[in-house]
């Protein structure tokens, strides 16, 4: 159970770090993973009416 807390932490402070040093870096990850669940969603509805 401490590992896991120690590495909740850790990842969350790796996420602060690169959010207040490189902000356009971390907007572009989102950005793109934004997109990517988009088209995943897009293709999914796609499909699901190509069942019709």
């Amino acid at each position: 159970m401490q590992v896991k807390k120690v590495l909740t932490y850790g990842g969350i402070a790796f996420v602060a770090f690169f959010l207040f040093t490189r902000p356009g870096d971390a907007a572009s990850t989102v950005r793109s993973a934004m997109d990517t669940v988009y088209n995943a969603a897009d293709s999914l509805a796609q499909f699901v009416s190509h069942l019709s």
